[in-house]
């Protein structure tokens, strides 16, 4: 079915709920913002830094999140005008930093404290609209007071190059979760799109997770193996989350959770904050991208770049990406449900480090169209609140008062990666 007669019904002033009743679209309207009036929408993973530092050096001026960025020549996926329409009551900035160029590097806790700065100079910017939150009473605190609460999400354990100290530096700076790996593995963790070298976590990796759970600081599992998010929820001592990930049962990417993670999440209360990368949230998708991928491969290995650039466009023209919607991504979360339960869900859609996100989906203005589908599908408004923010909140709290109880009873680890890694691998020996 055509895309735009799925989508009409939602627009029109009728919608049919599963159960055969009817009811006003106006009604969906007020059912939404009423849940979020009283609960702040979070988002678990937004790039917007990184693109302030790929396109103006990190320039606020040169960037206004006031305006209307869908009128500049390459429009992003966020602005305050379109967080409001949204409806988004807090949001994890991501400071990412690419491990191409700092792996294994000291530049790479500098280049992160960049990107936090970066961070906090446009909270204080807009200073009427945003504000920068610790903790989840401050974020509750925040969105009563009619701002969105701005927080902190490391991308990438290279973040950290291997140091302790550095984590919890960086935690002090604001820092409220770290995604263990990125796209590639480290000395001490595997990831989800690279080769394993350690079947998970090292010994020192181990550590990383005690540590985050003395500090507070939220354990994400995006991005890692499956190995590694089996030996993070083994140990951690706090429920962690997927910041940006999907379900592998539904879509098989890398990228995503299978079931059998998604049910350990679910008995250690943790949340799977959906992804709306289309060849995450669409199987077709996924095949159709390995598909080009592999054809690309093929015509820059045999041709010359410019006969392989025609080829290529030949090659698309022929093959037409398949249509990722909105549903896609409730199915999703559909399945999440059944698996891990109603309160492992939230919403981390990645605006601003994909490409052009699913149709009615497109940016930070839409988060209410996902949330209507899914009352059409038969959610309660308590089942709205609880992904739109509330099972992210317990996390956090959850996730402060195992640190508050830590802090009583151990004292900072001064330990070295080699060091640990050494002695990890000699006991595994024994």
């Amino acid at each position: 079915m055509n895309i735009v007669m799925r989508l009409c019904p939602r627009v029109l002033m009728i919608a049919v709920l599963a159960s055969g009743n009817l009811v006003l679209a106006d009604d969906l309207d007020t059912r939404v913002a009423t849940v979020l009036k009283a609960t702040p929408l979070i988002d678990g993973h937004n790039d917007l830094p990184w693109q302030y530092h790929r396109r103006v050096n990190n320039h606020l001026s040169q960037l206004d999140l006031a305006s209307d960025l869908t009128q500049i020549e390459r429009p992003t996926d966020t602005d305050l005008p379109r967080l409001r329409r949204g409806r988004v009551g807090g949001l994890f900035w991501s400071v990412y930093i690419p491990i191409e160029g700092y792996g294994g590097k000291p530049s790479a806790v500098q280049a992160v404290m960049d990107q936090i700065d970066l961070v906090k100079r446009l909270i204080n910017h807009h200073e009427d609209d945003l504000e920068l939150a610790l903790d989840a009473s401050s974020i509750r605190r925040i969105h009563k007071a009619g701002k969105i609460a701005s927080l902190i999400g490391m991308e990438g354990g290279h973040s950290i190059n291997n140091s302790l100290a550095s984590l919890r530096q960086l935690y002090e700076l604001g820092a409220r979760y770290m995604t263990l790996t990125h796209s590639k593995g480290l000395l001490w963790a595997d990831s989800a799109t690279d080769t394993p070298r350690h079947g998970g976590l090292t010994g020192f990796g181990e550590l990383v997770v005690l540590e985050m759970n003395r500090l507070g600081m939220m354990v994400d599992l995006s991005h890692v193996s499956v190995e590694t998010m089996r030996d993070a929820l083994r140990v951690s001592r706090a429920p962690v989350i997927f910041s940006h990930s999907s379900a592998y049962a539904v879509t098989q990417h890398a990228r995503n959770v299978p079931d059998d993670i998604l049910a350990l999440v679910g008995k250690k209360r943790g949340v799977v904050m959906v992804n709306y990368l289309t060849s995450y949230v669409s199987e077709p998708m996924r095949l159709h991208r390995v598909a080009l991928e592999r054809h690309q491969a093929m015509l820059n290995r045999d041709y010359e770049p410019d006969v392989a650039r025609e080829r290529m466009s030949q090659w698309s023209a022929l093959h037409p990406a398949p249509e990722v919607t909105l549903f896609d991504v409730a199915d999703h979360i559909d399945h999440i449900k059944a698996v891990a339960g109603i309160e492992a869900i939230g919403l981390g859609a990645d605006f601003d480090g994909m490409p052009p996100g699913p149709v009615g989906l497109e940016d930070v203005s839409t988060y209410p169209a996902l949330l209507k589908e899914l009352l059409i599908r038969g959610y309660s408004d308590q089942d709205i609140a609880n992904i739109a923010g509330e099972n992210l909140l317990r996390v956090m709290t959850d996730v402060e008062a195992v640190a508050a109880r830590l802090r009583t009873l151990e004292t900072p680890r001064d330990d070295l990666l080699h060091e640990i890694d050494r002695m990890h691998s000699a006991q595994k020996t024994q």
